[in-house]
Parts: structure tokens; sequence; C-alpha cells
């Protein structure tokens, strides 16, 4: 198990920015609230928009007007062709008059599409539905297309990711481990991730490893790695920082013992075992990672074999801590991780 530090990041987050130059005239959501992909928020005056829609209206119909003249003297044309009435040339230059005023009515349809859009953009929606945040504008503030103006920002909080970072050489040391056969791992999706919150707490749902990073991060010397957590009471909100106990696996024949039951002289940890006459014997252990408030120990003890977890500081080794008979009662057995 790894325990890593980490911080929560929405899984979608999108920048509200202006795409129309003009003045707020209002901001249409609450602050804070959770809203629909489309939702309407802030209004932005129509007026300029408005009057060039007309305008590409009004154009329009001029195209179509010399569109249907055109159109209308090329089939008054066909007919007198064979007659000798009109020269070719004469029909030719009709034809080629009727396909610039198509071509002219096509370009006015495209900037009456192109002005009702830039309309359209007074009204700036929700992209993504999400929690909004708070107006980056108030009513009056001039705001612009061109620059991109931010109006405020929305994030999907449910679920989240939880992003930790894991120095490069914890992760050699896992795939060391798995390749001697001490750790198993199960594929990527399957590895189990549970939260503390900052004040302490554990977070309740379970998330699961949905990504890890295939490079080492020059800067910091680690990989980074993402887990997917469902977030109903959204009690998970982006930049919060969390730790995260990483379930890579099952160590063979590991032991954990509680953290009260190690003894430390410098870096070397020391437990009392008792042995079967009840005495106590103090033994050089090594561990492994901190699970919560048990420590799995890699090397030094047997499964079975029994530890002193509480009142060792008054025994000395040697020293009769019970009968053999109360031994099983005042003290506990190793138990596999």
């Amino acid at each position: 198990m790894l325990e890593l530090p980490g911080r929560i990041e929405a899984v979608r987050s999108a920048e509200v920015r202006a795409r129309s130059d003009g003045i707020v005239l209002r901001r249409l959501y609450e602050e804070g609230a959770n809203v629909a992909a489309g939702t309407p928020l802030f209004a932005i005056d129509p007026r300029d928009y408005q009057a060039q829609v007309e305008s590409a209206q009004a154009a329009l119909q001029r195209a179509v007007a010399a569109q249907q003249n055109a159109a209308s003297i090329v089939k008054r044309y066909q007919p007198l062709i064979a007659e000798r009435a009109v020269s070719a040339q004469e029909f030719d230059a009709a034809q080629s008059d009727l396909r610039q005023a198509s071509a002219q009515v096509a370009e006015a349809r495209a900037a009456l599409d192109r002005a009702k859009l830039q309309l359209s953009y007074t009204t700036v929606r929700a992209p993504i539905a999400g929690r909004a945040s708070r107006a980056e504008v108030t009513e009056g503030a001039l705001v612009s297309g061109a620059s991109g103006t931010l109006l405020t920002r929305i994030d999907q909080v449910t679920p989240v990711y939880a992003v930790f970072s894991a120095s490069s050489a914890s992760v050699l040391d896992m795939f060391a481990q798995v390749r001697s056969g001490e750790l198993a791992v199960p594929d990527l999706d399957a590895i189990e991730v549970s939260l503390i919150l900052e004040n302490g707490e554990d977070y309740g749902p379970i998330g699961h490893l949905d990504f890890a990073s295939p490079v080492v991060s020059p800067e910091t010397g680690s990989q980074t790695l993402r887990a997917r957590f469902d977030n109903p009471q959204r009690l998970l909100a982006p930049g919060q920082f969390v730790r995260g106990r990483i379930r890579l696996g099952v160590r063979k024949d590991g032991i954990t013992l509680p953290s009260r039951a190690i003894q430390f002289q410098g870096e070397q940890a020391i437990v009392s075992v008792l042995g079967k006459d009840g005495s106590v014997e103090p033994r050089k252990v090594r561990l492994g990672a901190l699970l919560g408030k048990e420590w799995i120990v890699t090397e030094g003890l047997k499964p079975g074999e029994r530890v002193i977890v509480e009142g060792w500081a008054k025994l000395t080794p040697g020293q009769k801590a019970v009968d053999a008979k109360d031994a099983a009662k005042a003290s506990k057995a190793a138990k596999g991780a």
C-alpha cells in the first residue's frame, strides 16, 4: 500500500468566456449553484448585433431579388436562341449573371447566419453541466469577445479525480516486488484507493485508479497517479488537499501490527515477542507501509508469533511477562496482511 498526498480535481472544468463585445446587462444564474449544460448565465446587450441581423436580412432579400431577375432573363432567352432572336453571347452573359446572383445569395445567407450566431453569443450559456463559480464580472461591465473576457467557471464535481504524486523510487520498488513475486498487483482499474480528508476523517466511498503516468516529471522526480471517486454529497471540492491510501496489491506472507506495538531505536524498528514460556524477546523487524494505525512488517516475524502490544516499556528482555496459560490474553498474535 502507498499513502500519498494529493489534490482533488474536477473531471471536467470549463472557463466561461465572452464571445461577443458589449455591456453585461444581467447575471442569470445563482453563484455556486448547479447548472445544466446550456443554462443561460449572462445577458450581454444585444442591440448592435440585432441591427446587424436585420441588415444581413435586407442584404439577403436584395440578393434574392437580383437572382430572381437574372433567372427570369435566362428563362426568357432560352426559346429565343433557337429562333436566333438572341445571340449565343447574350445568352451566355445572362447565364453568367444568374450564377453570380446565386453566389451572392449564398454569400448573403452565410452573412445572415453569422450575424445570427453573433447575436446568440449575447446570451452566454453553460458549456457543460456542473457547479457554477462566482461571477468574474458585474452588470455594466464591458466585455470583449476578441480577448475572451472571463465571466465565470464551471466544474463538474461528481464524480471527481484525486491526483497523487508518487516518487519514482517507490514505483521502482513496487515493480521490483512484483517481479520477485512478493507483491501481486491487479489490473489498474481494480486497484482500490481510500481518502483521508484534511480534518483526518476517512472519506467513505472507495475509488479506483484510472490513470498512471508513464513518464517521470524532471522537475519533481515523481509520477502521477489518478483515481476516480463518486461525490454524491459534494464533500470533495476541486483544489482540496487529501491523502490517499492506494492498495496496490497483496503482499505474500505480509504481517500487520498495531503501531503502538512498534519500538524505535533510531531508524531501527523493534518489537517485543512473547515466547512459549512467557519470556520477553526483543526482535528487530523491517517495516513496510503504514496502513492507518497499523504497520506492515516485511521481515523479522512469522505468522502466529505473539507480540506484546501494551506495556512492553515496563518489561526487560528475558523477563516472564505472564505465565504460559494467560500469554494469549496479554498479547496479540501477528495477523496476515
